[in-house]
């Protein structure tokens, strides 16, 4: 009995082995690059765009918000920093989302 249980074991482990060789390894699967800045249509103009749309940006939240609704008019998006309005970490988590427009 003891060499069956052996000779099944050793069976097994050498069907497991050779199905685990056959099989052919997969491709590894392409993936497009993430874009380095959201499409022109998706920016938030931060001369425009309401408290909400604002404060749904990463890291913005109602405070940065107003503080940045109380600026406008920007005519360029640096100066979210420049006029101290967002420190530059902040700044850097959005500036990809962000834009100025002028009218």
């Amino acid at each position: 009995m003891h060499a069956f249980r052996r000779l099944l074991a050793v069976t097994t482990l050498a069907a497991a082995a050779t199905l685990a060789m056959a099989q052919p390894l997969a491709a590894p699967r392409a993936y497009a690059p993430l874009p380095a800045t959201a499409p022109a249509a998706q920016l938030v103009d931060i001369n425009t765009a309401t408290a909400a749309q604002l404060a749904a940006l990463p890291g913005i939240g109602t405070v940065y918000s107003g503080k940045i609704i109380a600026g406008r008019p920007y005519t360029a998006k640096t100066q979210l920093v420049q006029k101290g309005i967002l420190p530059q970490a902040t700044y850097n988590k959005i500036q990809a989302l962000i834009i100025a427009k002028q009218k």
